[in-house]
């Protein structure tokens, strides 16, 4: 499918044209904002230079120990919380982003924001509104997977019922515990109205996709790129229209694909699995949006139109 911009984008993708690509609409469904913000207005406002790393991460761990390094403390209050939040629709607007799917983890309510859920929505709408109004923002929760789930319902009992809220997401180490665990947890989302997600298939198996979707009863899934080992949950995944949010730099950066060239979204796509590519952590990885689609279409990836037909779907909501 195509729109009004897609002459404009296709060009721009044939002419390694990074300036109009960042004016075409485009969204970014799979962006943790801590890590997401630009990097040159935090330098700005708070005087911190953030580089992004260079080379290939070894494990989660080293990414652990690189946050540690360069956000760390430094931003470890709710002045500095808010301003990465700032700074990611600065990021949104500059690369085009139209539709912007970004929310708090659960234990940050407490952390930054006085248990007043209130403040965190205002938070959010204040900075989309001042700084990026052109944008859709889908408010988040978001739930850390190696916490203990009785501590994240006790967390949760301040964010049901608020509808502000689109979507749940639950991330971190894919086996810190058992997915099973988190069950009652997204049957309460889903009574709720939201979009389920979760992160698999960065780290685990094709087989963990499928298991995670049936037990949580998944919308999308953040990654998901695993499912290219196996023809039964691609199928699964075409028949069921889930949708994977792919983040291509982040997982050549994390060593969970060889190369952009040979990278599984182009299987997938090509298989008729529903796929978004967007930038997962900009302030590491130096993977926004714009850069993701050019570095895809750069390394033959995929062709030019099959890139704007993933971004058209990703301005979609499903």
């Amino acid at each position: 499918m195509q729109d009004l911009y897609t002459k404009q984008f296709m060009a721009a993708l044939k002419d390694h044209d990074t300036e109009t690509l960042k004016k075409v609409p485009k969204s970014d469904l799979h962006n943790h904002f801590v890590l997401g913000g630009n990097r040159q207005y935090i330098k700005k406002m708070s005087g911190i230079s953030i580089p992004c790393h260079q080379g290939v991460l070894s494990s989660m761990q080293d990414m652990h120990d690189w946050n540690g390094e360069y956000i760390g403390g430094k931003f470890d209050s709710t002045q500095m919380r808010k301003l990465l939040i700032e700074a990611t629709f600065v990021q949104a607007k500059e690369d085009g982003v139209k539709v912007l799917e970004i929310g708090e983890d659960v234990w940050g309510l407490g952390k930054f924001f006085h248990n007043d859920i209130d403040e965190l929505i205002e938070t959010f709408r204040n900075a989309n509104s001042t700084i990026a109004p052109e944008v859709e923002l889908r408010m988040q929760i978001g739930l850390s997977r190696h916490c203990k789930v009785d501590y994240l319902m006790k967390c949760l009992d301040h964010f049901w019922g608020y509808k502000e809220f689109y979507s749940i997401d639950l991330y971190g180490d894919e086996l810190a515990q058992p997915i099973e665990n988190f069950v009652e947890i997204y049957n309460k989302a889903k009574d709720n109205g939201l979009r389920l997600k979760a992160h698999i298939g960065e780290w685990g198996t094709a087989q963990d996709i499928q298991k995670g979707i049936e037990l949580l009863e998944l919308d999308e899934v953040q990654h998901g790129i695993a499912a290219v080992d196996s023809q039964g949950v691609i199928q699964y995944l075409v028949d069921h229209n889930i949708r994977l949010n792919v983040t291509p730099s982040s997982n050549v950066k994390l060593g969970r694909a060889k190369d952009i060239k040979n990278h599984p979204i182009q299987k997938l796509y090509r298989a008729g699995v529903n796929v978004t590519i967007n930038s997962d952590d900009i302030l590491i990885f130096d993977s926004d949006v714009s850069k993701e689609y050019l570095r895809l279409y750069e390394n033959e990836t995929l062709k030019a139109e099959e890139l704007d037909d993933i971004r058209v779907n990703g301005l979609k909501k499903l």
